[in-house]
């Protein structure tokens, strides 16, 4: 028996929230300790000043001895900035010229096919709670486009789908987002795992889809975690698969990353 290691890690663009600063090396190193077969990323930047400039998917892929990478942006520019960003259309960041941000996904695994799935955002913007210098403040903040990557990779018995997204924080727009992904899926090779950040609480995606929840862990905020945003959902697993989870509070993010271990 063969045990994979399946993970989700908001990168908050690399960012340390105690001190504002993005470190490379810092991200590196914590991309590193996750020790993941297969993880996707949300809010990745590449090619921002803000992030030095750094293809953040390839500096993790990197870290983790990956084979296969892949980023996808949903915005061009520098998200938060209000008119300084425009829709992405673009299915692969190599197609695109400048800065941009999206999601991610870097796999040891081969891969045998991408899958990119795209939402419109919310048209309207909300208070939310966001890092900043000095501490988080509420700030009205509009939504973006939205992400689903899907990856076909070589499991030890087969191919199996592994997809990353970032969901919408606007409620009611999240749950169709996810509902559309579970059916997007629903004939691509399983087992089938959607990772990511969901921006739903607890329990809800597995009562919103009928999936297995794999690892149940607060996620959020990194420093002193009380929800859950941060998934591993999986379908087509046999009965009695073991399956252990860990949330993994690193310097880097406001979100706590979460693997799986499960035994295929």
């Amino acid at each position: 028996m063969t045990r994979l290691r399946i993970g989700t890690f908001n990168l908050l663009h690399g960012m340390t929230p105690h001190d504002g600063a993005v470190d490379p090396q810092r991200l590196a190193a914590a991309a590193g300790d996750l020790d993941a077969d297969v993880v996707g990323l949300q809010e990745v930047d590449r090619q921002q000043d803000r992030s030095g400039r750094t293809d953040q998917t390839l500096l993790v892929g990197a870290a983790l001895g990956a084979v296969a990478t892949r980023f996808v942006p949903s915005v061009h520019g520098t998200p938060g900035d209000g008119a300084a960003w425009t829709a992405a259309q673009a299915d692969d960041g190599d197609d695109t010229v400048g800065p941009t941000y999206g999601i991610g996904l870097v796999s040891r695994l081969p891969v045998r096919s991408w899958w990119v799935k795209r939402f419109a955002p919310a048209p309207f913007s909300l208070p939310l709670l966001v890092p900043a210098e000095g501490g988080p403040r509420i700030l009205r903040v509009p939504d973006e486009p939205r992400l689903a990557l899907a990856a076909v990779v070589e499991g030890p018995r087969g191919p199996m789908t592994v997809v990353t997204a970032h969901l919408s924080f606007v409620p009611g727009y999240n749950v169709r987002q996810l509902r559309a992904i579970t059916r997007w899926v629903a004939r691509m090779p399983q087992p089938v795992f959607v990772v990511g950040d969901f921006n739903l609480p607890g329990s809800l995606p597995r009562l919103l889809t009928g999936w297995s929840t794999l690892g149940t862990a607060p996620t959020y905020p990194s420093y002193r975690p009380r929800v859950q945003l941060d998934h591993v959902l999986a379908r087509g697993l046999p009965d009695g698969t073991a399956a252990t989870g860990q949330a993994w509070t690193l310097p880097v993010s406001d979100h706590c990353a979460l693997t799986v271990d499960v035994d295929v």
